[in-house]
């Protein structure tokens, strides 16, 4: 099994189907797009790359990073995407950690790609060079056999230490997910086309193999990335787009949509289906996008470790206002997809009753192999085969999920993960520190947003302009607090752990 064979069946099948768009310019056929795969795959095999072998993709979204994503595939290799939001230095210990052998940059994040060591070649794909590698030469001639269990995507999602963990995603997780897709979040027809404006790092960039399973097209937006206005042209110009956005972005669409006095109807010539997860969506914010663009609306939870594969919302429950628990159900994020079992359990494992609050835990062939290179914390996850999320929810007796908290002091700010660990360590180096806590605090834009609590070393006087400059040297841009509260102490109970608790109500 490789899912390069998707690709590969459909240029067979629709050889001249558009596939591929860069705003409304189509830039691929599915053969043109499966040639160009085929030539990637045998460039990086020429280079010596074999079977299992890691190829990181570190690029803004990009027509193109489809073609090197199965390019990558087609040879048997095993992609590592990365955030283009990251910091070099943040890549640079991905790199690293996965043993990578190639990576693939576009040069607005990288302008130089001997910034990375340890690598055999670094690929600019906005270059001649990478024109080269999908129009010339040769491409394989067959897709390389993979066993279902084989890593496909290793994905970095944050730890709790505070470092990167890979979640080893197999082509059988992701088949799974693609399947899964047309029972539980929509269907697709080979008329429909997917846009890519948030990171097809990730949940966006995998929801390509439902999209490539029907044959629709895929459309990267001429920015690369996120604007309101220029979604709704481009679903104007090519035919109702889906897409999958953090609540933070529907948030948007739907003040674009009002701006333009748009009716529902109106909405629906730009848009079929908006998919939304990665973070909480209020209810009262779900409630105004369906009065404002119409019933279009599916909410999807899984984790890294599950992708796109926990629970959905569908647009029927959202639109059962005559249900008697219908309040109840759009602040939930609805029942178990077909492809797992999900149940709420004490710390014992044992299973609790409807209405009590405790870890999420999802079972089925979605669910990743383990952790890169990191069997402590695969054990930790993965008890008797079912994978712990680290989430806090209750089922109700109809089966629908309600998250309450984390387990974990996850921040969710605009769809991105920020553990504040992380943040905590990088701060815990600055100039005239002594001691730091991180908090998220409710925002009404991006959900919650990172909050830091520092305690100044004695004589010292750090402020939060400084601060933030040192943050930014050191991490991403979208994990730098964006406040700073200097306090003389932080709270702690008797055995010195900070009380984050008080402090997150301190900033409610």
């Amino acid at each position: 099994m490789n899912l390069a064979h998707l690709l590969q069946r459909k240029a067979l099948e629709h050889p001249q189907r558009p596939a591929l768009f860069s705003g409304t310019q189509p830039v691929a056929t599915h053969a043109q797009w499966a040639r160009r795969a085929a030539r990637v795959g045998a460039r990086l095999r020429a280079a010596g790359l074999q079977p299992g072998d890691r190829v990181v993709i570190f690029m803004r979204n990009h027509p193109r990073y489809l073609e090197l994503l199965f390019g990558a595939w087609w040879a048997g290799l095993v992609v590592v995407p990365v955030n283009a939001k990251l910091h070099l230095r943040e890549v640079q210990w991905i790199v690293d950690n996965a043993q990578a052998r190639r990576a693939f940059v576009t040069s607005d994040i990288v302008p130089d790609p001997a910034v990375f060591t340890g690598l055999d070649g670094v690929i600019d794909a906005d270059a001649a060079e990478c024109d080269a590698w999908v129009n010339e030469g040769e491409g394989l001639d067959r897709v390389e056999d993979r066993d279902p269990g084989d890593t496909a995507w290793l994905f970095y999602t944050s730890g709790t230490t505070g470092r990167p963990k890979g979640v080893m995603i197999t082509h059988r997780n992701l088949l799974t997910m693609g399947l899964g897709y047309f029972n539980d979040v929509d269907h697709v027809d080979p008329g429909d086309a997917i846009a890519y404006a948030a990171p097809m790092s990730h949940g966006a960039g995998l929801y390509a193999i439902p999209h490539l399973m029907a044959g629709a097209r895929h459309v990267v937006p001429a920015s690369g990335g996120f604007e309101a206005a220029e979604l709704f042209d481009l679903g104007r110009a090519l035919g109702p787009l889906s897409l999958f956005a953090a609540p933070t972005i529907v948030k948007r669409i739907v003040d674009e949509a009002q701006a333009q006095g748009l009716t529902p109807d109106q909405c629906g010539q730009s848009f079929k289906t908006i998919v939304y997860g990665g973070a909480p969506m209020y209810a009262a914010d779900i409630r105004r996008a369906l009065r404002t663009m119409g019933s279009r609306f599916v909410q999807i939870y899984g984790q890294g470790e599950s992708p796109m594969t926990g629970t959905a919302l569908s647009r029927a429950h959202l639109a059962e206002t005559g249900h008697p628990r219908h309040e109840e159900r759009i602040a939930s994020v609805g029942v178990a997809q077909t492809p797992v079992r999900i149940r709420v359990a004490g710390p014992d494992g044992r299973s609790l009753p409807p209405g009590e609050v405790g870890e999420v835990l999802i079972r089925g062939d979605s669910v990743m192999a383990g952790y890169w290179r990191n069997p402590e914390a695969t054990a930790a996850a993965i008890r008797d085969g079912w994978l712990w999320t680290g989430d806090m929810g209750a089922l109700d007796a109809d089966g629908f999920l309600t998250l309450k908290d984390r387990s974990k002091d996850l921040i969710i700010s605009g769809g991105s993960n920020i553990y504040p660990r992380e943040v905590e360590e990088v701060l815990l180096h600055a100039p005239g520190v002594a001691e730091v806590a991180v908090v998220g605090a409710p925002d009404p834009e991006w959900g919650e947003v990172v909050v830091a609590f520092v305690v100044p070393q004695p004589g010292a006087a750090p402020d939060a302009k400084a601060l933030d400059a040192f943050c930014l040297d050191q991490i991403a841009r979208f994990k730098r607090p964006k406040r700073y509260e200097f306090v003389g102490s932080l709270p702690k109970n008797n055995y010195g752990k900070v009380l984050k608790t008080a402090l997150r109500e301190r900033v409610a």
